[in-house]
């Protein structure tokens, strides 16, 4: 079985050969200007773009569903809903909704098996969704490694 391959750098900048997935949380308000969103954002106008419209058409967009967006020949963006809202409930619910992180991460495996692409990620659901990862590992373990994909998670190195 396949193992993420933890790699300190920058998630937006992928450095293995082939077509790539850069895989991210988003929430479910249609909010997009805070955490991993501004990396991408600065690289690429679309999927913010893409992300608002699909937002605004109101068209499936629910927990549990991704969009992908092509920013180059190679490299994808894959939006996935997998946050309600943007707060810690007042019972100290966290934003991020495993149930919808690995329906999404199974959507993404069926894409990632399409265009025979690695995946790249920061840690998925820990930042601004309040996640653990200890939960979210093996949600990657069983969607997405256990289909043979290449996965690839970032631990950004801060240059300062």
């Amino acid at each position: 079985m396949k193992k993420i391959k933890y790699i300190k750098g920058d998630a937006t900048n992928p450095s293995t050969a082939g077509t790539q997935i850069i895989a991210h949380i988003c929430n479910d308000t249609g909010g997009w200007g805070k955490g991993f969103v501004l990396a991408v954002s600065k690289r690429w106008k679309k999927p913010e773009n893409d992300y608002r419209d699909w937002y605004k058409s109101g068209t499936h967009f629910n927990l549990g569903e991704i969009q992908m967006v092509q920013v180059e020949e190679d490299l994808w963006i894959c939006n996935m809903i997998g946050q309600h809202k943007t707060a810690t409930t007042s019972k100290g619910i966290p934003p991020v909704r495993y149930e919808a992180v690995e329906s999404c991460l199974k959507k993404l495996a069926d894409e990632a098996l399409s265009l025979k692409a690695s995946i790249h990620m920061p840690r998925i659901g820990c930042g601004l969704a309040g996640g653990k990862w200890e939960e979210i590992e093996p949600i990657i373990q069983s969607t997405l490694l256990e289909n043979g994909i290449e996965v690839y998670v970032y631990d950004f190195e801060s240059k300062i």
